[in-house]
């Protein structure tokens, strides 16, 4: 059984940092790409950031360019999202997100549960 979990959410002030983790199980996690989407109160969920399996390659949103970093363990099964410079409207659950490799990275066939992120002012 596949299983995604999040963990490192919390409360931080405007400028500050946070750094999730995804500790991956059931599957075979070198052969999979890893994404983090996220989902804002009354919004629809939207991607974050990927990494391929090969960790060579990421990709972010224009919302969060320069300011998140993507990285992977493949030895720890572990995704992780180092965020700076966190915004109010970074405030959100964070998803972690796997997609085999052969399909698009924007279309994950496993979810984790989340972790909410909530950033004051």
């Amino acid at each position: 059984q596949v299983q995604l979990v999040e963990s490192g959410g919390g409360l931080v002030q405007a400028g500050g940092s946070l750094r999730l983790s995804c500790a991956a199980s059931g599957l075979t996690f070198s052969i999979y790409h890893m994404d983090w989407f996220r989902q804002a109160p009354g919004k629809e969920r939207e991607f974050v950031a990927a990494i391929k399996s090969s960790g060579r390659n990421t990709y972010y949103a224009d919302s969060v360019k320069g300011r998140f970093t993507i990285s992977r363990d493949n030895a720890k099964n572990t995704v992780y999202l180092q965020m700076n410079s966190l915004k109010p409207e970074d405030t959100a659950v964070y998803y972690c997100a796997a997609a085999v490799v052969g399909t698009s990275y924007t279309s994950p066939a496993y979810w984790g549960q989340g972790t909410q992120v909530t950033v004051s002012s």
